[in-house]
């Protein structure tokens, strides 16, 4: 009898959810949970310590590398592969000195390297997407570019560092979710980060934020 392999999808994006369940559907006993949040995650953990997570780090409420490896200290039988649609150069770095429970893999792959993912990190063995292994293995920039970001994306900038939600930049701005989310992901390739959490760190750095009105 074949042993059930458990996956849990921690992503909040629907049409992502919907394209991981089509691959999935391609593996036999599999046992789906999904989790939207971090308190979501957590149980589910807690309920299936030795599965698979596929997270989607870029848009997932993690506060950083660092909250990503204490997880991964408490569930020590955990496979996790970090599938998103950028991850910065040097968080892949960190990410793949920390240890080999980590797979990565960019949303831009094609559909066999996916499946390919997949399948190792149901094997508990690490994966590391095409694209991402070149950037790993080409040589490091003299020096960084330096940030250029537009008015719209230094206002939506300090506003994530003042802890809005995408939804409620989009309220403020009489703009919709979509355009917000689209500077957002700009901003992030722009500064090199991967999450609200780094970001905000760059803004007060900038003094783009004030740290008074930041600890408010």
């Amino acid at each position: 009898m074949a042993t059930t392999r458990n996956v849990i999808l921690a992503d909040r994006q629907d049409i992502t959810r919907a394209g991981l369940m089509y691959v999935l559907a391609g593996f036999v006993d599999v046992d789906i949970t999904y989790a939207d949040d971090k308190a979501a995650l957590i149980q589910a953990l807690a309920e299936k310590p030795e599965g698979v997570v596929i997270l989607d780090y870029t848009l997932f409420d993690l506060d950083g590398p660092e909250e990503l490896f204490i997880l991964s200290q408490r569930f020590r039988l955990v496979q996790w592969l970090l599938f998103s649609e950028e991850l910065s150069l040097d968080f892949v770095r960190v990410v793949i000195a920390e240890g080999s429970q980590y797979g990565l893999l960019l949303k831009d792959s094609s559909l066999g390297e996916i499946r390919a993912a997949i399948n190792a990190t149901l094997g508990h063995r690490r994966f590391i997407c095409q694209h991402m292994a070149e950037l790993l293995l080409s040589p490091e920039p003299d020096h960084r570019e330096e940030v250029n970001l537009t008015k719209t994306e230094t206002e939506v900038l300090k506003d994530i560092a003042l802890g809005l939600t995408t939804r409620e930049i989009a309220s403020k701005r009489f703009s919709s979710f979509h355009t917000i989310n689209t500077h957002r992901k700009n901003i992030f390739r722009k500064l090199g980060v991967n999450n609200a959490h780094e970001a905000t760190k760059y803004a007060l750095r900038a003094g783009l934020v004030d740290s008074a009105e930041y600890y408010i």
